[in-house]
């Protein structure tokens, strides 16, 4: 029997797959051995979302929501507020969308055309469980496309949920579920080489692409702003109508703080936050304090925020924990607001800013509190 599009497909996936991993080695991609060994877990795990994306969440018919940006599935710099789901959808078709809020705070439900490192993608349509008057604890059915339905606007592929969680306690997450109003039919057809061979197709595109772009986004962050300092406001043209974005590459010496200063900012949402600079994943959100938003960060004695980014605990309330790496990306997110801050840095000894004001039985206790806060929020 001669080999099908399925074997064909299956044996194109393994050699690009390997091809990706002899590219780590080559010089557009950190050199540093524990980067490098970061860099191929990264990869497997990329293997792990592309291929449940698109070999298990393939059917617009059938579609489910697939978690990602998890602690797992990290890539693009994920936000540590949030939960992220994507579901398949198909503007043609009909959805109902079911769930409950629990401990959530706030939700954006994006129609999309595609992940931002494809080569097509862009939110199309957004809204929010707040205009949907839908509040923390609340039930809450959505209905997609068709009459009295939110409309799928033409080139959507995807519908994408970002939970938002602020306070960080340890409770049930909202829950989501996804239901196509117009099938599958009862009986579902086996699967055919044709639509196994699209699907790895599109799977290997997706870890190749997530690997090259993020990379080379990293790489022009850092180009273009000096070290410790901030660039000026982002917000991407097919990204979220609500979001800005400030960036600021850090590069402390092992005595060395970046401290961050800033008024404090007048939006419903705001936060600072850590990540690699070679895989764009976000530090270890659980275990170490990698970042602090709106409701968590307090106000120094002037009323003003005052951030210190080290790679040891100087006992300031607004402390950044780096994972002891030199480098790193601070990303300023905020939302729903008109106001911009204006963070101004400098780079002191960490003697310079101890203070004392969290002792280190505070600081554990701080730490358990986000841990028992990630258990519910990613349970399985």
């Amino acid at each position: 029997m001669e080999p099908g599009v399925d074997v064909a497909a299956w044996r194109s996936f393994c050699r690009r797959l390997e091809a990706v991993g002899e590219q780590l080695l080559g010089p557009a991609f950190p050199q540093d051995p524990a980067d490098r060994a970061e860099g191929f877990a990264h990869l497997a795990e990329q293997v792990v979302c592309w291929v449940a994306w698109s070999v298990s969440h393939l059917d617009p018919r059938s579609p489910a929501f697939q978690r990602q940006n998890d602690l797992v599935t990290k890539w693009g710099g994920p936000n540590a507020d949030n939960g992220y789901r994507h579901a398949r959808v198909d503007p043609s078709l009909r959805y109902r969308i079911t769930g409950r809020m629990h401990a959530c705070e706030e939700f954006i439900l994006a129609l999309r055309g595609g992940f931002m490192h494809m080569p097509a993608w862009g939110t199309l349509h957004e809204v929010t469980a707040s205009e949907l008057g839908i509040r923390e604890g609340d039930d809450f059915e959505i209905l997609l496309g068709g009459p009295g339905g939110i409309a799928i606007p033409g080139g959507a592929c995807m519908a994408t949920v970002r939970e938002y969680y602020w306070d960080w306690r340890a409770d049930e997450p909202a829950t989501f579920t996804i239901e196509c109003l117009d099938g599958p039919a009862e009986t579902r057809p086996r699967r055919h080489a044709d639509a196994v061979a699209a699907a790895l197709e599109e799977a290997i595109v997706g870890v190749e692409q997530s690997i090259t772009y993020w990379n080379g986004y990293l790489r022009d962050i850092r180009r273009a702003t000096p070290d410790n300092t901030f660039a000026p406001t982002m917000t991407l043209a097919k990204g979220l109508d609500a979001a800005k974005y400030a960036f600021c590459a850090f590069d402390l010496a092992p005595d060395e703080a970046l401290v961050i200063d800033s008024d404090f900012l007048d939006a419903r949402y705001w936060s600072l936050q850590l990540a690699d600079m070679t895989w764009f994943e976000s530090l270890d959100l659980a275990n170490r304090i990698i970042s602090i938003n709106h409701r968590q960060a307090r106000a120094s004695a002037d009323g003003r925020l005052q951030v210190v980014v080290a790679h040891d605990d100087p006992g300031a309330a607004n402390w950044l924990d780096t994972e002891g790496r030199r480098a790193g990306l601070v990303t300023y997110r905020w939302f729903w607001s008109d106001e911009e801050p204006r963070p101004t840095t400098s780079v002191v000894k960490v003697a310079d800013v101890r203070n004392g004001d969290v002792d280190p039985s505070a600081r554990r206790e701080e730490v358990a509190r986000r841990r028992r806060h990630v258990a519910w929020r990613f349970r399985t």
